[in-house]
């Protein structure tokens, strides 16, 4: 597999303030001084578990395959840039059970099908399509972590895509992280696992839905 640098049409980045509050935010050692990021990509996360489709709804099997068809179809895609350590970006990865959750959507059914039966659905779709919904779930330009997500109620976030997303920060006690997209029809994905690959440039935060960038009906 071949992975490449984000082009032009993926250089958008975050608000500035995000980019600020994110970038300010890398970690310190035990005295005071400032780490630089590592360069370790999201793609080395991804491509780490070969246990290929399983029964395990939450990692990011369908995910994996769908980034690895595209580029096996489109080797200058701008969905490379995973594998760019060296890029800061924030992705926001769905979990297998979010594909399979859209699936059915798609299909009109309850029932949610097999890992292996999703990945063929959403293959289905195109890989013109598949590129662009994956893209919509990257932000270049910013390693946003946790605690800047957590302050960033309200903000817009430009995609690779082009198309913006916004962050809802909602719950009183216990603060937790919603992703307003495109789809006005259905539950916003949220946030279920925060900071994978934490301290690297590339950071990802995992989400229980497939974020949409039209809206189905």
């Amino acid at each position: 597999m071949r992975f490449i640098r984000l082009g032009r049409r993926a250089a958008a980045v975050a608000s500035a303030a995000i980019v600020i509050s994110a970038l300010a935010a890398a970690p310190a050692d035990a005295h005071g001084r400032t780490k630089p990021l590592g360069t370790r990509s999201l793609a080395a996360v991804l491509t780490a578990d070969q246990s290929g489709f399983d029964r395990n709804g939450s990692d990011y099997d369908i995910l994996t395959a769908a980034v690895q068809a595209v580029l096996a179809a489109k080797p200058a895609s701008a969905v490379g840039v995973l594998a760019d350590g060296g890029t800061a970006l924030t992705a926001f990865i769905p979990n297998d059970r979010a594909f399979q959750t859209l699936v059915a959507d798609l299909q009109h059914t309850k029932r949610l099908p097999s890992e292996r039966a999703s990945f063929t659905a959403v293959a289905g779709l195109g890989i013109d399509t598949v590129e662009s919904v994956l893209l919509y779930h990257v932000v270049p330009g910013a390693t946003i972590d946790r605690r800047a997500a957590l302050k960033a109620d309200g903000a817009t976030l430009t995609t690779a895509a082009g198309a913006p997303i916004k962050v809802d920060v909602y719950g009183y006690w216990w603060k937790r992280v919603k992703l307003v997209d495109a789809d006005r029809s259905d539950r916003d994905p949220r946030v279920n696992r925060f900071d994978i690959n934490k301290g690297n440039r590339q950071i990802a935060h995992g989400i229980d839905r497939v974020l949409r960038p039209i809206d189905l009906p």
